[in-house]
């Protein structure tokens, strides 16, 4: 009896043990993630930052959270996020990073898919952010775009810039594409939606006023993009956007960053974050290598708009 019951407190001391050895303190983690909404560009930044959490080998689990572009439904799912006490929270785009620094200045917050922090409000400078936010930035190569605008599209002359007024890092990106235009001898003209209820319309108000479309790397529009590039398509008008992923849904061209590898890059920061390595605080802003953006094309629109991609070759 006495060595049965021996067996059955060592039983119970190693399992106790193993219990213990899956707490927070030996590397298990609870991490949420708020991404904003649904489309290519912060799908993909959300399958980056996780394969880099497995990559690194820590244990977590992960609550999941979709907005589905509802600004009142950030700001719920952030404060679900905080009380529930998460070690780290990703927040993919601006609003969602927004809702979520704004719920808690104590739990560590990774952003991701948001062109300028400090702009933003999350960080009081993007090479110090000096609070619980830092992550990394989608600053696209503006300029860049543009030089491939008029390459694909040189008889265009005045270009229409569309974008969510919403979203404070698209307008930062509307004004660095009107510089760009302007340098580039080109016209430009902003068309702004503030829901994704007005595509359509102010897609619509758009021909016969330009000759081509630039659309930044804006949720709404990304969002929305089947609507802009059906519309504009039908009525031959060339969108150039922001990322890939708006040409896969029917814009002409991009020279855009890999979201798969932005949000990557934002998973190796959590990590060193949740292992103890770093804070948020004395952590900058993370930017892709501009060398390594990617020309993508959608030949299908080009066939549709007789545009001559040989010039690209």
């Amino acid at each position: 009896m006495k060595k049965m019951i021996s067996m059955i407190l060592t039983v119970t001391m190693m399992a106790m043990l193993l219990i213990g050895c899956s707490g927070g303190d030996s590397g298990s983690y609870k991490v949420g993630v708020l991404q904003l909404t649904e489309h290519a560009a912060l799908d993909a930044s959300n399958e980056g930052f996780i394969a880099a959490l497995d990559a690194s080998g820590i244990s977590y689990v992960v609550d999941q959270q979709n907005a589905q572009n509802d600004q009142s439904a950030c700001q719920t799912i952030a404060t679900k996020l905080v009380s529930d006490g998460n070690d780290l929270i990703l927040a993919i785009a601006t609003p969602a990073a927004q809702a979520v620094a704004g719920a808690t200045s104590d739990i560590p917050v990774i952003g991701t898919a948001i062109t300028d922090f400090a702009e933003a409000g999350l960080v009081n400078d993007n090479a110090a952010p000096g609070t619980n936010v830092t992550g990394t930035s989608d600053l696209t190569p503006v300029k860049e775009q543009i030089e491939l605008l008029t390459k694909l599209l040189p008889n265009a002359k005045k270009i229409g810039i569309l974008y969510c007024s919403a979203e404070v890092n698209s307008k930062i990106q509307g004004d660095m594409a009107i510089e760009a235009c302007t340098e580039a001898g080109l016209e430009a003209e902003v068309f702004t939606v503030s829901s994704s209820n007005e595509i359509q319309t102010v897609v619509e108000s758009m021909v016969g006023k330009v000759d081509a479309i630039y659309a930044p790397t804006d949720n709404v529009i990304a969002a929305g993009m089947a609507t802009v590039a059906m519309v504009a398509t039908d009525n031959n008008l060339p969108v150039i956007a922001g990322e890939a992923g708006m040409v896969e849904a029917g814009a002409l061209a991009t020279y855009g960053i890999d979201y798969y590898q932005l949000g990557y890059v934002a998973g190796e920061m959590a990590v060193s974050i949740l292992k103890g390595e770093a804070t948020a605080a004395e952590m900058p802003i993370g930017y892709l290598d501009a060398a390594k953006c990617e020309l993508t094309v959608n030949e299908e629109t080009a066939a549709a708009l007789g545009v001559d991609l040989s010039v690209l070759d």
